[in-house]
C-alpha cells in the first residue's frame, strides 16, 4: 500500500503525519477527543462571477430596463447613502425583486467588493460589474450622448440642460395645453433618471439604461449608429 494508506506503525508516528498530513487530524481527535472543524472554503472567484452571470441573466430576462430597475431599487435602499450594503441587505433587496441568492454567494459577492475591509459591497462597483460588459466603442458613444445633454458640464443632466438640447414645443401635449414644456422635458428625463425620478440624471444612470439596450443589439455598428442617430452626435 502507499505511505498515505498504509495502517500506522506504533513505533513510527511522524511518518505517517509526514506523508498524511489529513492522519494528523484524525489522530489528534484520537488522543483528545476532541474534533478538529476545518475553516469553510470561500467562494471562488470563478463562483462569484458565476452568481454574477445568473444575477445579470435574471436582470436581462425582464427587457431592456431589467437591470436600470435594480440599480434603481438598491440606490433606494442605501437609505444613508452611504452606498454600501452587507450581504444580508443584498439578499433581502434581491428577494423583494424576486431574485435569489444563497447566504454564501451573498457574502462571496460582499467580499468581491468590499473595498475597506467592512464586510460590505460598494454599491456603485457592484452595479458596474453587473451592467453586461460593452465594448469600448459602446461606452464611448454613450458618454458622447451624456456629455451633449450635459450643457452644463457638471456631471449630472437636468430640465435646464435638455432646455438648451431639445424643444418640447412641438408635443402633441404641449400643442394641445395639457402639458407645458417642462413637462414633457420632466418625463423624457424620467426614462433616464433610476433613482427617485428627482429631475437629475447622472451618468451612471445613464450607463445602466443603456446596459440594457446594449444587451439587446448584436454589433458595436448598429449600436453606435442607433445611439448616434438618437442623440443627434
Amino acid at each position: 500500500l502507499p505511505a498515505c494508506l498504509a495502517p500506522p506503525c506504533p513505533s513510527q508516528p511522524c511518518r505517517l503525519a509526514l506523508h498524511c498530513p489529513l492522519a494528523t487530524v484524525s489522530a489528534a481527535g484520537r488522543n483528545t477527543g476532541q474534533t478538529q472543524q476545518l475553516p469553510e472554503p470561500q467562494p471562488s472567484m470563478d463562483t462569484v462571477d458565476a452568481t454574477m452571470e445568473q444575477l445579470r441573466a435574471q436582470c436581462l430576462s425582464r427587457g431592456a430596463t431589467g437591470i436600470q430597475g435594480l440599480a434603481s431599487f438598491f440606490r433606494r435602499l442605501d437609505r444613508d447613502g452611504n452606498r454600501r450594503l452587507d450581504a444580508g441587505e443584498l439578499r433581502r433587496g434581491l428577494a423583494e425583486l424576486g431574485l435569489a441568492l444563497a447566504e454564501a454567494e451573498a457574502e462571496g459577492v460582499c467580499r468581491r467588493w468590499d473595498r475597506d475591509g467592512s464586510g460590505t459591497l460598494d454599491l456603485e462597483e457592484f452595479l458596474r460589474a453587473l451592467r453586461p460588459p460593452m465594448s469600448q466603442a459602446r461606452e464611448a458613444v454613450i458618454a458622447a450622448a451624456f456629455a451633449k445633454l450635459d450643457r452644463s458640464g457638471d456631471g449630472v443632466v437636468t430640465v435646464d440642460d435638455l432646455r438648451g438640447v431639445y424643444s418640447g414645443r412641438g408635443h402633441p401635449k404641449v400643442r394641445s395645453g395639457e402639458w407645458t414644456e417642462e413637462e414633457v422635458l420632466r418625463r423624457f428625463l424620467d426614462n433616464f433618471d433610476s433613482s427617485e425620478k428627482d429631475g437629475q440624471v447622472t451618468l451612471a444612470e445613464f450607463q445602466d439604461y443603456y446596459s440594457g439596450v446594449s444587451a439587446s443589439v448584436d454589433t458595436d455598428e448598429e449600436f453606435v449608429a442607433m445611439v448616434t442617430s438618437a442623440w443627434r452626435l
